[in-house]
């Protein structure tokens, strides 16, 4: 293995976890023709949990030998309890490229908590690199044309921005929890606590009816095997990567990735549900992954901000 290989593994693991993250937005969509969202949301956590069946004894030994458990229990309340509720109502109501553009967000609200809670700190560069990359978002997003499968976009719009506020808040805390705990074992918490909070919602809260409308027909067993991607992959697979990647880089750094999702996002949106991309859009892509990878790139006058493997 090349002597660089083990400070590119993170990069690539988060890389890998946003390409998954991204094409949440679509899968959910499509999900959500047939679901409702907490049955959606239960079914989700449902399936990751019955990956994670087979390491129970394993993980159930971290957590008892380290504790923590008010901490843990709050990192999955804010994700993915809060954050997919709001996420999820916010696909009913706006276009997945629109939801995705939003998560520009995150790495700023990351950045800033981190400051406080972790005392991290972002530099100048990282700093331009998120400002860069946000500019690429708006680009993007005045460069949409208004889509009449949004119903209230705005809503929507607003839903998946309280959805950022409670992923920065996961983020930080899973950054504090890392030291302690394996990616896997942060994983697992959040699919058994996700499991629990949704499957009591979804039994006690009654929910209208009411179904996305996609534009375009889908094989009836394709939202069941959203479900089985979602809870199988996404959760387990894209939040693993990413909880590795945090373990490995600062917080903030890590959150520069998700600036890729609204790229990604957008890309699965015109491949699988026909949403259209103009030529100007690109060009606000293209920004986007520069503001990323100025938010990496490490000078010499640099401070490290990874820790130890």
């Amino acid at each position: 293995m090349p002597p660089n290989s083990p400070k590119l593994l993170p990069h690539m693991a988060l890389l890998t976890a946003m390409a998954f993250w991204g094409s949440t937005f679509v899968v959910l969509r499509i999900a959500l023709s047939t679901l409702t969202p907490l049955q959606t949301m239960a079914g989700r956590m449902l399936v990751a949990c019955v990956v994670f069946l087979p390491l129970c004894p394993r993980l159930w030994r971290e957590l008892k030998e380290q504790g923590h458990w008010g901490t843990l229990v709050l990192m999955a309340l804010c994700e993915p309890c809060l954050f997919f509720l709001f996420e999820t109502h916010a696909l009913r109501l706006t276009t997945a490229s629109q939801a995705g553009m939003i998560t520009s967000l995150l790495p700023l609200l990351v950045a800033a908590a981190a400051f406080a809670a972790l005392r991290e700190h972002a530099g100048l560069r990282m700093w331009m690199g998120f400002l860069l990359a946000v500019c690429g978002v708006t680009w993007l997003t005045l460069a949409a044309v208004p889509d009449d499968k949004a119903t209230n976009p705005m809503l929507g719009n607003i839903f998946e921005a309280i959805a950022m506020c409670c992923a920065a808040g996961y983020t930080v805390l899973a950054r504090h929890l890392s030291t302690q705990y394996s990616a896997l074992c942060i994983t697992a918490v959040q699919a058994f606590v996700g499991m629990i909070f949704f499957c009591l919602l979804a039994l006690t809260i009654p929910e209208p009816n009411t179904f996305v409308s996609l534009g375009r027909t889908f094989p009836t067993w394709a939202p069941w095997a959203c479900l089985l991607y979602l809870g199988g992959i996404v959760t387990f697979a894209g939040y693993g990567l990413y909880n590795f990647g945090v373990k490995r880089l600062s917080a903030g750094r890590a959150a520069a990735y998700t600036n890729l999702i609204p790229v990604f996002a957008l890309l699965f949106g015109v491949a699988l549900l026909d949403e259209k991309l103009f030529p100007t859009q690109y060009g606000g892509a293209l920004l986007i992954v520069l503001g990323v990878l100025l938010s990496q790139w490490k000078g010499k006058a640099d401070k490290p901000a990874e820790q130890p493997a």
